[in-house]
């Protein structure tokens, strides 16, 4: 049977130790540089022929992580790895997954042909943004999900009169599948957004009065969406506020915006590391449900067992 490795590249290494760990086998040794010119250069130091090659990289900006990954993947095959996969915490470019007017790229489906070309046999992948982007792969996906670690969270907070909230129409799925869990009531936010990175709240579709509220998403970016989210509920007569979110962009000022915002508590994952800190912010690990995967993808077993939250 071929050796099992794990590699990182530097968008997340934190998460990929903790990966590791939780195998039980130390990361695998890998130079990676940056030419004076910034040109990225990759070395695999440990041997990893006939070997199955899982790379932890998150594709969040800069640029050069999605590029770090590509050339990571593409020296694993010409090392002669047996199965080189990709292990994205976060798939950054899946905001950017249809035509939705003249002239623009399909981006997301661009990557997806860029990570088959590079060499990766498989992906492994947590809470894309439209779960229909596992179709753009030619390559099989396994596309995990964060509510196994934040279902359990928020049952450990044990928050009464709870209701959760979908801060649009696209997160109604997730949020459905929250409130399932958790026996909890569930809310919509009616949301219209005049142009990229602004959110305008229309109206809320359910009762929020005198309920405490879990918004749910998949990742906050500018944080826009958030805040105008809570100032509606809160209007609305909602008493405490807490999100559950996966991918911790936080781009611009966000972690300002969080910080005014009222927000009760925001739970986040470790699939994008976080700079710097906010007393309201709390981090859950989603290390173990990668290893699994790993582990399972490895030894040719099923991983459908880690898409039940209830075993999270």
């Amino acid at each position: 049977m071929s050796t099992l490795k794990v590699f990182s590249g530097r968008s997340n290494r934190p998460l990929a130790e903790r990966i590791a760990k939780q195998i039980g086998e130390p990361l695998g040794k890998v130079e990676i540089k940056n030419f004076s010119d910034g040109e990225i250069w990759v070395k695999f130091t440990d041997n990893i022929r006939g070997a199955d090659v899982f790379i932890v990289q998150s594709t969040n900006p800069p640029a050069e992580n999605l590029l770090e990954l590509l050339i990571m993947m593409d020296a694993a095959k010409r090392a002669s790895a047996h199965l080189v996969a990709a292990v994205i915490p976060y798939f950054g470019y899946a905001r950017q997954d249809r035509k939705d007017q003249p002239r623009v790229s399909i981006t997301a489906k661009l990557i997806a042909n860029l990570i088959a070309e590079a060499g990766a046999d498989r992906v492994i992948t947590m809470d894309l943004h439209a779960p229909q982007i596992q179709g753009f792969f030619d390559i099989p996906v396994d596309h995990l999900y964060s509510s196994a670690v934040l279902v359990q969270s928020f049952r450990r907070r044990r928050i009464p009169r709870l209701t959760v909230c979908s801060p649009d129409v696209g997160g109604i799925k997730m949020a459905r599948a929250y409130a399932k869990r958790l026996e909890a009531d569930l809310v919509l936010i009616d949301k219209r957004r005049p142009r990229q990175n602004e959110a305008e709240v229309m109206n809320i579709i359910g009762d929020v009065r005198n309920r405490n509220i879990l918004i749910v998403d998949d990742l906050i970016d500018t944080g826009g969406t958030l805040v105008n989210a809570v100032k509606a509920l809160r209007s609305n007569g909602a008493q405490e506020v807490y999100a559950a979110c996966t991918h911790p962009v936080l781009s611009g000022n966000a972690m300002e915006k969080l910080k005014n915002s009222g927000l009760s508590e925001v739970v986040v994952t470790d699939t994008i590391p976080i700079q710097g800190t906010l007393p309201t912010i709390a981090v859950e690990s989603v290390a173990r449900l990668f290893a699994e995967a790993i582990e399972r993808t490895y030894k040719h077993k099923s991983i459908s067992s880690l898409f039940d939250v209830d075993k999270g």
